[in-house]
Parts: C-alpha cells; sequence; structure tokens
C-alpha cells in the first residue's frame, strides 16, 4: 500500500532523469507530504514521448457519479486489476508512472501506528506503476490516477505486507509505451529486488499540512531523562 509520498527533486532535475520531452504543469512546487485527492506528477507516453501531467490521486472511474470515489481508489492490487471493473479497461491504453522520490508506510505496533520512510538508496526518483482516465464534472475534465501494490519485497516486509510496483529504467519504458501487451510483460514487472533504504520518522508526517523536511526526518528517541538530583 501506499498512502503518502513525497517530491522533492526540481523540475529540471525530473525532465533531465526520465528524458521528458513535454512538460504540462505550470504550477510544480516540491512536497514532502502528498497525500491523496491532492494533485501530484504522472507521466505518460504519447507517439513516443514523456509526457509529465498533473493529476488527481486517487481514481474516479467514468461512470462514477460524482468524485467521493477517487479517495477509496489511491492504490489497485496488481493481482485483479484485470478483472476489477474500474481498472480491467485502464491497462491497455491509460498507463502511467507516477513520479516520487519517496513514500511513507505506517506500522503497526499494537494499538499505535508508526510511520516509516522508504526512498531508493542512490535517492533518484522511485517509479510507480499506475493507471490513469479522465472523468468529466459538472463544468470540468478531472485527471486522476491509481498506483498498483504487490506484495512487499523482503527489507521491508516487516513494515507492511503490500507495496507499490515499482519500476526501475528499463520496466518503465516497458510499461509505459503501449504498444507493448499487458499480458506479455505484466510477470516482470514485479520480480525486482529494489535497493531501498527506510527509517522510521515521526508523528509530524501524520497531518497532511505538515509540508517541510522534517516529515522525513529520522526519529529520534528522547534522551533519558537524568534520574540523580544532585543538588
Amino acid at each position: 500500500m501506499c498512502g503518502r509520498k513525497t517530491l522533492i527533486k526540481s523540475e529540471k532535475e525530473i525532465i533531465e532523469e526520465l528524458l521528458v520531452e513535454e512538460w504540462q504543469v505550470e504550477d510544480y512546487a516540491p512536497n514532502y507530504n502528498i497525500a491523496p485527492t491532492q494533485n501530484s506528477l504522472v507521466m505518460i507516453q504519447e507517439k513516443g514521448s514523456n509526457i509529465i501531467k498533473n493529476m488527481k490521486w486517487g481514481l474516479i472511474p467514468k461512470w462514477s457519479k460524482d468524485e467521493s470515489s477517487g479517495s477509496k481508489m489511491i492504490n489497485a492490487r496488481f493481482e485483479t486489476i484485470t478483472t476489477k471493473p474500474s481498472f480491467k479497461n485502464l491497462i491497455y491504453q491509460n498507463r502511467c508512472v507516477i513520479l516520487c522520490d519517496g513514500y511513507y508506510e505506517w506500522k503497526q505496533n499494537g494499538i499505535n501506528k508508526s510511520p516509516y520512510f522508504i526512498q531508493r538508496k542512490d535517492r533518484s526518483l522511485i517509479l510507480f506503476a499506475g493507471l490513469w482516465t479522465v472523468w468529466q464534472s459538472s463544468s470540468d475534465y478531472v485527471f486522476t490516477y491509481t498506483i498498483l501494490t504487490t506484495n512487499p519485497q523482503e527489507d521491508i516486509a516487516h513494515i507492511h505486507n503490500r507495496m507499490p510496483v515499482i519500476l526501475n529504467k528499463p520496466k518503465m519504458e516497458m510499461w509505459i509505451n503501449l504498444d507493448n501487451d499487458y499480458f506479455e510483460i505484466k510477470d516482470e514487472l514485479v520480480y525486482f529486488e529494489h535497493e531501498l533504504d527506510h527509517h522510521q520518522v515521526s508523528n509530524f508526517v501524520n497531518s497532511p499540512s505538515n509540508n517541510s523536511r522534517k516529515c522525513i526526518a529520522p526519529f529520534k528517541t528522547p534522551s533519558n531523562l537524568n534520574l540523580f538530583d544532585n543538588n
């Protein structure tokens, strides 16, 4: 699962790393705490060109009567997307790559949950496989997306029982190129061990309104109190 993420690289860094041909975002700003229903960067491919667009996190199917379903569709299980009505037609023409440089996951500790920040060891972009669509409201067109998830790799399985489908550069090209048949490439997408770092962060990240470097700072336990009074 993925419920929050970061994207703090600059526009220039993103364009250079992904060889972006077209940037269709006017108001991009780095964000340490991207939450569902917020807009963030997504890459699609049209006629061989990589295009960056702003889309709302939480897929709203075309047949939805309102936007409320979006908050329930922030993730989609990779194993079942071919059978779910909301997703099965999108895998042919609406595949996308979601851009981030880290994501948060909450580990259950009894009745409490502890947030962790997960990123690549080389600090490059983390690229998630996703699906997107366009939902028409009474006055506008809303571009929305969902992140595909799979079983976690061993080193982060203790945090959560799901993780996003992370793509390296060759698999990114494989996924985003719609000339590739989904059923011919799907088995290759999830079998890749990514070199990931993770560390616990503070509950500061729990509030979507908090958006600063403090969100990703390693959590530090308070120093032991000096129980002896020398006075």
